[in-house]
């Protein structure tokens, strides 16, 4: 996501999505994959960057090179007869959706907004609503090719350089530039989702609502973060389907909503995101709702508002995704939710869901089996990355892991506990290749 320039032409500020930190980078926009490395400037550390949909500072890079690559966006090719689509690594799984759906293909795997790369994609190797099912993004990709900063190529597959296979699936785009990818892709017939959503009022009601939809494709929970007393965790589960009746299949249109300028700090505080929540939850007229709704309604409904991190203000948002063992999550949960009620500050895009057991090929994914915990704050001076030391915390204690994909504060110390991995990954790191994040945490060592 660029923003205004630095006052150096060479160096544009790059923001996340999260617009925290905010950093200043030479961007070089790819449009063919031989343009990298050639075209490049040789300074000290470069990083590929998609559409700056990471929350935190993975995707930045502070007084090195960009390699900005949602021009490099072609479909390459597609089999009908078994969904395997081949596109360069800039594409959208926006553009992706606008070519399969009316072929009556879906993504295998997608995370909450389709505006993203599928090198991006990879290199977080993301997660969506099926996970206890799917398992992760990578599992989805039989092979891509990986140019390193000295000009080699390689085909990666799990039985074709296996080891960078593995080492880039989830390795932040540290390897290398991720040119093309084949992804195989799932029939549908429909657009349509078979939506139920039932509410449930604390982590115990959540669970056992989980434990009894493990063979239901998509489930997911929005949870209320601020209320207290009865209404304590509080939410609502959300559990779907493609539908199986068949429709016809056409294009979603574009979004025509967007928030024009950043909107000011106070407007998200514990009375308005409380009224908020209270609506959500209420806006469901009983306990238990069945509907037909679009894929768009289900899988990206922020999508429909562009630049909605806008509502954040001037100094953005702080995302926090965590990780829990099943064996102590119910725990640590609660102690996560009694920390963030206590503290006043606020969250209304929370969401939980359980992770399968189904492995990632990642050397440094991030889902493993447990309950997962997404929520998001407003930097609000100190107090924000006080109440995000103290859930880093409470993360290690129960065993936990948090999500490099969505953190702009963790530690040293918490990173390698949490990814103990690390080392033997940094002898796949690309060494012209680097990030913000990738220099905090290891900057100790």
């Amino acid at each position: 996501m660029l923003r205004n320039s630095s006052g150096n032409d060479s160096l544009q500020n790059f923001r996340s999505w999260g617009c925290y930190p905010r950093l200043h980078s030479r961007v070089v926009p790819l449009h063919w994959t031989t343009d990298f490395p050639l075209s490049v400037p040789p300074p000290t550390s470069m990083l590929p960057v998609g559409m700056g949909r990471s929350y935190g500072d993975s995707c930045l890079l502070d007084r090195g090179t960009l390699l900005h690559t949602p021009g490099m966006a072609r479909l390459l090719g597609f089999d009908s007869a078994t969904g395997v689509l081949r596109c360069e690594a800039g594409t959208s799984l926006a553009d992706i959706l606008a070519f399969s759906v009316p072929r009556g293909w879906f993504l295998p795997v997608t995370p909450g907004t389709k505006f993203v790369t599928v090198g991006g994609a990879i290199a977080n190797d993301v997660h969506g609503k099926n996970h206890h099912g799917a398992g992760t993004f990578g599992r989805h990709v039989p092979r891509f090719e990986l140019t390193r900063s000295d000009g080699t190529r390689f085909f990666c597959s799990q039985t074709d350089n296996p080891e960078w296979y593995c080492s880039t699936i989830g390795g932040l785009g540290l390897t290398g530039l991720i040119t093309w990818a084949d992804i195989q892709l799932h029939p549908i017939v429909s657009r349509k989702m078979d939506y139920t959503g039932t509410k449930f009022n604390g982590i115990d009601e959540f669970l056992a609502m989980s434990q009894a939809s493990t063979d239901v494709d998509y489930t997911v929970a929005w949870i209320d973060c601020v209320s207290r007393g009865s209404n304590f965790a509080r939410g609502i589960f959300m559990q779907s389907k493609h539908s199986s009746d068949p429709e016809r299949l056409i294009p979603s249109p574009s979004p025509r909503l967007s928030v024009p300028v950043d909107m000011p700090a106070a407007l998200l505080n514990r009375y308005t995101v409380s009224a908020f929540n209270t609506l959500y939850y209420h806006k469901q007229i009983g306990r238990v709702k069945h509907d037909l709704v679009d894929y768009e309604a289900f899988f990206y409904p922020l999508d429909k508002i562009l630049h909605w991190n806008r509502i954040y203000g001037r100094r953005g948002l702080l995302q926090f995704q965590c990780v829990l063992p099943l064996s102590d999550g119910q725990r640590g949960i609660t102690k996560i939710l009694r920390a963030i009620t206590s503290t006043g500050l606020a969250s209304f895009l929370a969401v939980i869901k359980v992770f399968g057991d189904i492995p990632s090929p990642g050397m440094m994914s991030f889902p493993r089996p447990g309950i997962t915990l997404a929520l998001d704050f407003p930097v609000r001076s100190t107090v924000s990355f006080s109440l995000l030391d103290l859930l880093a915390e409470i993360t290690m204690d129960h065993g936990g892991s948090i999500y490099p994909a969505k953190d702009a504060h963790m530690t040293p110390r918490q990173f390698q506990a949490f990814f103990p991995q690390w080392r033997h990954f940094a002898r796949f790191i690309d060494p012209a290749f680097s990030s913000a994040f990738w220099q905090r945490v290891t900057s100790h060592v």
